[in-house]
């Protein structure tokens, strides 16, 4: 797990001088009229005669979002260079968001791998956003490599906030540690590719990370599967070698105020079945278990941060492939609950996995259900890459949707038309795995959802499909590859939960 040693500090002359830190981090803010210092930079301007941002101008900073700019402190402080990076322009109140911190601690960690130490003044500002930040962005996935390259950042130290105490400081950042080492399990698993990452290797390394701490375990195999009625799990994962299984992971305080089931689409490779995928782009569905990743590191997280809630984890896993033994477009799958569904697609294998997970989920009478799966190539189309569709009950889903964008990592309301169900209406089933037509899939995809879920229970459904995986260049905090999204939302909303009910 590669996060660096992060440590808080005073932001002082004192401690500027006597830093064995080998660049100040100090952020810029776009002002009209060149770049302005962000709050916490006091301190690194004064050793330079309050002529910080003239010297940044003259080497061309102009406070630009995740722009660096780097230069020579000639003796004025202790350590050896200034990295100066942008925030963007502030809001009407001269002020920037922690999104804007957490975007510039990634950029600026990803520019200094190789640097032993770092002493940052980003933290000043917002302490939590920083500290996310810097570790997400130092992350690096070399495991593959045979010469893996510079190394992250190894240690970073953090101007404390001037306003709080000692104590608060250290909770902050003791929390969003544990909040960026769980998305780096999530990213890490996503990254690992499908010949060692299959269900069954899936269910060993989550059965090590719950005995590390101190979760119950559950693993079904196919014999348990078939016995049980898993009619959705084992028709998608029938075609592989590499069977099927479904595994339960919980947490469970001795008070717990309310109980939360999670659940993530763990598709540990998805070549789309019968109905095959182009070959353009087939390598990216090596991250179609990213909601299994997702509520896996989500659980470990609720234990690490002694949530007063009961989590538990359901997470079904299958590869989905072609062979002589793979469910067919026309098959008709008996689901866990009773259901009968009609398959027209083999590649809308998500759907039918889920299906099943939920329905047991339901069992256990959870207060609410969130449940998150790269599910639909629809929810690209609509919202892009970076934001995810959020459908489910009413309420529920704005306030998640809402909760997603405070957290940076993105999320928007969607409905769920009642018009669309009867779409997925089959001649011989209850119901068909999608439509006859390509127009509302993401939404159609939160219908077919909607039939399998608990009467009365609240629930939201995170569609992550573009979100969950950066195909293009790093920005910020993410890398290329495994994002980790939406484990930041879902221990936003667990702790909105506790405190909130």
């Amino acid at each position: 797990m590669t996060v660096p040693k992060l440590a808080l500090s005073e932001n002082s002359e004192s401690a500027l001088s006597k830093t064995r830190a080998e660049v100040l981090v100090v952020g810029t803010i776009e002002g009209t009229d060149g770049p302005e210092l962000a709050p916490g930079s006091e301190v690194a301007d004064a050793a330079f005669d309050g002529k910080l941002a003239e010297v940044l101008t003259t080497v061309g900073a102009g406070g630009k979002a995740e722009e660096i700019v780097k230069l020579p402190t000639l003796g004025k402080i202790g350590a050896g260079v200034v990295l100066a990076v942008g925030l963007g322009k502030a809001d009407a109140d001269g002020k920037v968001t922690a999104e804007q911190v957490r975007r510039a601690s990634g950029a600026a960690a990803r520019a200094l791998a190789g640097t032993d130490r770092v002493f940052t003044t980003l933290s000043a500002i917002d302490l939590q956003a920083a500290v996310e930040g810097t570790a997400l962005g130092a992350y690096v996935f070399t495991e593959y490599r045979s010469e893996p390259g510079a190394a992250p950042v190894a240690k970073v130290d953090l101007a404390s906030p001037a306003e709080g105490t000692v104590k608060d400081h250290r909770a902050t950042l003791k929390a969003a540690t544990a909040i960026a080492e769980s998305v780096i399990i999530a990213r890490d698993l996503i990254n690992t590719p499908p010949n060692d990452l299959y269900p069954a290797s899936f269910a060993e390394r989550a059965k090590k990370l719950a005995e590390e701490n101190g979760l119950e375990f559950e693993v079904l195999d196919e014999k348990a599967l078939k016995r049980k009625g898993f009619g959705g799990i084992l028709g998608v994962g029938v075609g592989s070698a590499r069977q099927p299984r479904l595994l339960r992971i919980g947490y469970k305080p001795a008070k717990a105020s309310k109980k939360i089931a999670l659940v993530g689409k763990g598709i540990t490779f998805d070549s789309g079945g019968i109905s095959i995928k182009p070959a353009a782009g087939m390598d990216h569905m090596t991250s179609d278990m990213s909601g299994a990743a997702g509520v896996l590191a989500s659980v470990v997280l609720a234990a690490k941060l002694k949530y007063p809630l009961e989590v538990v984890a359901h997470i079904p896993l299958a590869e989905n492939l072609p062979s002589g033994t793979s469910y067919r477009p026309g098959d008709v799958l008996s689901m866990y609950g009773g259901k009968t569904v009609e398959v027209l697609n083999t590649d809308a294998e998500g759907r039918l996995v889920l299906a099943d997970a939920i329905v047991r989920a339901g069992e256990e009478n959870p207060d609410y259900l969130i449940e998150t799966s790269t599910l639909t190539g629809a929810q690209v189309v609509a919202l892009g890459n970076r934001t995810a569709g959020i459908m489910g009950t009413d309420e529920f889903r704005d306030r998640v949707a809402g909760i997603a964008r405070a957290t940076g990592e993105g999320g928007w309301a969607m409905p769920l038309p009642d018009e669309l169900r009867a779409e997925l209406d089959s001649r011989l089933a209850d119901l068909a795995n999608v439509t006859g037509n390509r127009w509302g899939g993401m939404l159609a995809a939160g219908v077919f959802l909607r039939e399998f879920v608990a009467e009365g229970l609240t629930w939201v459904h995170i569609d992550i499909a573009g979100p969950s995986f950066n195909t293009g260049g790093p920005w910020g905090y993410t890398g290329k590859g495994g994002t980790g999204i939406p484990v930041r939302t879902i221990a936003a909303v667990l702790a909105d939960i506790a405190d909130n009910g």
